[in-house]
């Protein structure tokens, strides 16, 4: 009703609005626009900061601000966003009836006048940008992966049954898993590794530093490096992998096209290859924030290197490793980068985040897209809930 009109409406404003705004700054030269942007944006603020020290401060002045505080914001906001004609009546009620109940919700305050008012000023502005970026489209993708490509007509789970037997939607499912099972439960082990063994090296620093490296090189590089390395061509070989086959006699392989599953192994090794200095660094604070009495105990009941590490090292580092595995779990389920730059789906590589950005873009198939972000989601889900779970355990220990 607020944001959508027939086609006869013209919107209506106070003159001016975000659109209006952002239209007349997009005509203007880049010098000036980002000085302008850094002056509005911190004369919203100054204003939110002037209401939350003033407001709830008691007297009549006071109290007659917060009043048309209550009432005048929504209404701002509300005309704002170009409300149309046959809906003005509609959204200047919302915006009166939103600020009486704020006001006398505030004057009611078990904590006093002014207390709520200042509560929702302070909570407002990342609400307002979490219900815009994140709450609104997830439920507009819900909704949308039920309909066709074009977003007009219904058809009920089609797009999700598409998604488990068209081989683009079949494979980027399977893929997936595979990545979420293997990347972090390997590169994990192999950071573990690395933190035990280099914290007892010389040289300790400049060893942790080359590991880490991959970590600070993006997903695009990494994917354009190992790209590389898997090189096929007939003739002289670029690629470090081809090259050992064919100096042992054998014939050059496309690895990249490699299918089923070998190309896929093939880019979880990269994954692995830049994550792997992450689960080292964040492991080895871990390992040395164990209490050495621990260990130094264990040794005197005669238990051996590996007793020890198993026993009291692993147990006193276990939130650290399920960090670092729901960490590199939630980045493999959204990866993009690699498969995009090393083999762009081809060869049945594809994954549910690059099948998803592929069935809208290129195909423009919504509906397809929107039912892939809700499997994507489904299967992050588990493990936000997995780590909530976490958290509350070790404040109940604390």
């Amino acid at each position: 009703m607020v944001t959508r009109a027939p086609a006869d409406t013209k919107p209506t404003t106070l003159g001016f609005s975000l659109n209006s705004f952002f239209i007349w700054l997009g005509g203007l030269s880049p010098i000036v626009q980002i000085p302008l942007v850094l002056v509005v944006f911190g004369a919203v603020v100054g204003l939110l900061l002037l209401l939350i020290e003033y407001a709830p401060r008691s007297g009549k002045g006071y109290f007659w601000l917060r009043l048309i505080a209550c009432f005048a914001v929504p209404i701002l906001a509300f005309m704002l966003l170009r409300p149309y004609q046959n809906a003005v009546i509609y959204v200047l009620g919302i915006a009166v009836i939103l600020g009486a109940i704020l006001f006398y919700a505030d004057y009611r305050s078990r904590q006093g006048a002014g207390y709520l008012f200042q509560l929702i000023l302070f909570a407002a502005p990342a609400a307002i940008l979490l219900l815009i970026g994140l709450v609104y489209p997830a439920i507009t993708t819900f909704f949308q992966s039920f309909f066709d490509k074009t977003g007009d007509n219904f058809v009920g789970f089609e797009n999700y049954i598409w998604t488990f037997t068209n081989p683009e939607g079949f494979w980027s499912v399977i893929n997936t898993l595979i990545w979420v099972l293997l990347a972090p439960t390997i590169a994990t082990a192999i950071g573990l590794a690395y933190a035990v063994f280099i914290d007892r090296a010389a040289g300790e620093k400049y060893l942790k530093v080359l590991i880490f490296m991959p970590f600070a090189i993006s997903f695009v590089g990494a994917g354009i490096i190992w790209k590389f390395v898997y090189d096929f061509r007939q003739g002289d070989q670029l690629g470090i992998l081809n090259a050992i086959v064919t100096a042992f006699g054998g014939q050059p392989i496309s690895w990249l096209s490699a299918s089923p599953l070998i190309n896929t192994l093939l880019l979880v090794v990269v994954f692995i290859w830049s994550q792997t200095g992450l689960a080292m660094v964040i492991l080895s604070a871990a390992i040395k924030a164990v209490p050495p009495e621990q260990n130094e105990a264990a040794e005197l009941d005669g238990a051996s290197a590996w007793e020890r590490f198993i026993n009291v090292t692993v147990p006193g580092i276990r939130s650290s490793l399920i960090v670092v595995l729901t960490t590199i779990a939630i980045g493999a389920l959204k990866i993009y980068d690699i498969v995009a730059v090393m083999t762009g789906g081809r060869n049945d590589s594809t994954v549910l985040a690059f099948e998803m950005v592929n069935q809208q873009q290129r195909f423009q198939s919504y509906g397809h897209s929107a039912a892939l972000a809700v499997v994507l989601f489904l299967f992050v889900l588990p493990l936000i809930i997995f780590n909530v779970r976490q958290i509350r355990k070790q404040r109940e220990v604390r």
